[in-house]
Formats: C-alpha cells, sequence, structure tokens
C-alpha cells in the first residue's frame, strides 16, 4: 500500500503537513465447470475458489449454485469470504464475463463493506432462470470476477479535511468485554459442574430459544438461573462467546474437528442459524475416513443438507467407503440410522451394492 507524507513552513511560523494514502486494487476471476453438476448438490451447497491476495488480504469465493438458503433458491448466490484476523474495508463490485472478457451484469456494494477477521458479503445475483437462458452460460461453464478495492482515508493540504470512511464497528468488541467484565449480568448459566454469567437481554436477542426460556410464557420464575443438559463447558463457552461476539473462537489443534461437531449441534439446539452454518462449512473441509460416518450421521440428525452431500460425495468410491467401514462411526451409522445407510449404499451401482453386502458379512463373522 503507497503513502506519502511531506511538511512545509509557511509565513508565521506555522508549518503544514500531509499524509496521501492510496487505495489498493485487484481482481479475481473464477471459471466454474460443470455448472449442471453443481446444481445437483441442491440449495444450501457451495463449491469455493482457492484463496488469492488483495492488498496484502487473504480471500476466496464461495458460489451457491441453487441459493444458500430456501428464499434465495431460485437464484444463484456468490459470497466474498476475507479470510484472515485482520480488518480492511473495500469496496466490491462482482460481474459475469462474456466471451470476450467484458464485464457484464455488475453488482456492487453501495458502500465500503467492513470485514474484521473471518467475514462475508454476499450478493444474491442473478435468476437462475435468466443466467441459464443467457449467452454467458456456455458449453456448461462461465467465468465471474470480483473487482477489490481496499479504501483509506487522508488529509488533504491545507484544508485539513479529513476524509475516511465510517470506522468498522466494534460492537462485537464491546459486547466481548461486557460478558468478561462481568459486570450487568442478570443469569446464571449452569453447564455441569461450571457456572456462567451472562445477560438475559443478549442472549434473547440472539437466540430465539433463549427468548422462550428468559421472557416466555413457561418460563420458570424469575429465570435467572438455567441448567444447561447433554452439553460439556468448553462447548457452552464457545457458543457463550460466539453469542457475544459472533466470532468462533480459536480451539487447540487437533480438536478442531470435534469442537465443529458440537457447536454444530450447539447452535441448532439454540437456533443460531450463523453458528450452525459456519461449523457446517468447516466440517465439509475436514471430511476423513475417521470422521466420514459420524459426520453423515449429525448432518442427517440435523438438517444440514450440504454437509451431508459433502459427506456422500467422500464417500461415493467404494475405496473410501470399504476404509469408512473399519471405524466405530460406521457401526454407530448402520444402528442409528439404518435408513441413511441404505441411502448410501443405493448411491452405488448393483455390482458395487453386492460388494459391499458381502463386506459387511465378511465383517460380521
Amino acid at each position: 500500500m503507497a503513502s506519502t507524507a511531506s511538511s512545509r513552513a509557511v509565513a508565521g511560523g506555522c508549518s503544514t503537513s500531509a499524509i496521501t494514502t492510496a487505495t489498493v486494487s485487484g481482481s479475481h476471476v473464477l471459471t466454474i465447470n460443470g455448472y449442471s453438476e453443481s446444481r445437483a448438490y441442491g440449495v444450501g451447497s457451495s463449491i469455493a475458489s482457492s484463496k488469492f491476495l488483495v492488498a496484502g488480504h487473504s480471500w476466496f469465493l464461495r458460489c451457491y449454485p441453487v441459493g444458500w438458503n430456501e428464499e434465495t433458491s431460485d437464484r444463484i448466490c456468490f459470497f466474498l469470504v476475507h479470510d484472515g484476523r485482520s480488518s480492511v474495508r473495500a469496496q466490491l463490485k462482482f460481474s459475469l464475463l462474456d466471451l470476450e472478457g467484458n464485464q457484464v451484469h455488475s453488482a456492487k456494494s453501495f458502500c465500503p463493506v467492513a470485514f474484521h477477521g473471518y467475514r462475508c458479503f454476499w450478493f444474491c445475483f442473478i435468476k437462475r432462470e435468466d443466467f441459464e437462458n443467457s449467452n454467458y452460460l456456455r458449453d456448461n461453464s462461465f467465468r465471474v470476477v470480483y473487482d477489490i478495492t481496499v479504501i483509506n482515508g487522508f488529509y488533504k493540504e491545507g484544508t485539513m479535511m479529513f476524509v475516511d470512511t465510517v470506522p468498522p464497528s466494534d460492537l462485537h468488541k464491546d459486547l466481548g468485554r461486557l460478558l468478561a467484565s462481568g459486570k450487568g449480568v442478570d443469569v446464571k448459566l449452569k453447564v455441569r459442574d461450571k457456572l456462567f454469567l451472562a445477560h438475559k437481554n443478549v442472549l434473547a436477542a440472539r437466540s430465539s430459544v433463549f427468548m422462550a426460556e428468559l421472557f416466555g410464557p413457561l418460563k420458570e420464575g424469575e429465570a435467572d438461573s438455567v441448567e444447561i443438559h447433554d452439553m460439556e463447558p468448553v462447548v457452552f463457552k464457545a457458543m457463550l462467546d460466539f453469542i457475544y461476539t459472533d466470532n468462533v473462537p480459536e480451539v487447540r489443534t487437533g480438536e478442531e474437528i470435534a469442537m465443529a461437531q458440537h457447536l454444530l449441534v450447539a447452535a441448532d439446539r439454540y437456533d443460531l442459524k450463523r453458528l450452525k452454518m459456519i461449523c457446517e462449512h468447516n466440517l465439509c473441509s475436514r471430511i476423513t475416513k475417521k470422521t466420514a460416518a459420524t459426520t453423515l450421521v449429525l448432518a442427517e440428525q440435523h438438517g444440514c443438507n450440504g454437509l451431508k452431500k459433502a459427506c456422500f460425495a467422500f464417500l461415493s468410491s467404494l475405496g473410501s467407503l470399504k476404509a469408512v467401514m473399519d471405524t466405530q462411526g460406521y457401526d454407530h451409522l448402520r444402528s442409528s440410522c439404518p435408513s441413511l445407510h441404505d441411502e448410501l449404499v443405493a448411491k452405488f451401482d448393483v455390482s458395487k451394492r453386492n460388494k459391499i453386502r458381502s463386506f459387511l458379512c465378511f465383517s460380521v463373522k
């Protein structure tokens, strides 16, 4: 990022100075092949680009060919994700590219967008019917481009006029400090042998379940004490931090998958849709032979269609499935969700199904 500084003396012993910081712009072109196949995954399923750098910040694009929820299921949606812990403000423009590389059908942010840490900005971009009837889609592929301009303010020499964007919101930091301070807390939350103190209004504003428990007609007494069952304290602490700060806290290396699984269950239980989506995305990129079966069961039980399809895709090869069959998670899948197991097996052709059944019979013996 380029910047310059200068100063000079003027009459009367006064001096002036100026600092000018240039904006930094960059673009990323994403080619999406196999568009019709990507549609088959359904609402809420996405495909992502590789990471790229603009102005020293890491970004990536995520495309939802059938919308990211039911309300946007008739459109193609795109997310720009800032993949980092620093803060940045940027003006954004998103466009389809025609055959000659010209930007067509563009959309842009009306004002600079603030990204704090891992954040995304999305365009509910184009109706799928209009897109599929256009000439942007050729040979089952198309191209899009994101233009990103990082914006900085400056002092203009002589006028002393400060030009800058509105400062980024510190609300998440303020609420995080409020939780840490313990000031004004009015509800106790007991999780096994741990006690957490919080604020009723914050919990209720973020979670419809807490709203019902703390202010609904079925609340117990003054509802100044709530006991949380079937959840580990470390998981509840992570969920509580998210409620106040909208950030998922870091976990120790090697515990990312387990925490994402437990947090997904907690998010679904307390109607924290964004946290649930974050956990689902994290698990989609961390499917392994050891976790595929348990993650598939989790996706089925908590209505995570995108995660379920990602697990099916991982298990679609007979070799991967055989490796998973040796895990305890696979036994759990067969015993707890037999219909889901049948659905998985049905995705293979007849010869492979017979091999799977033979392998299962051999394992039982």
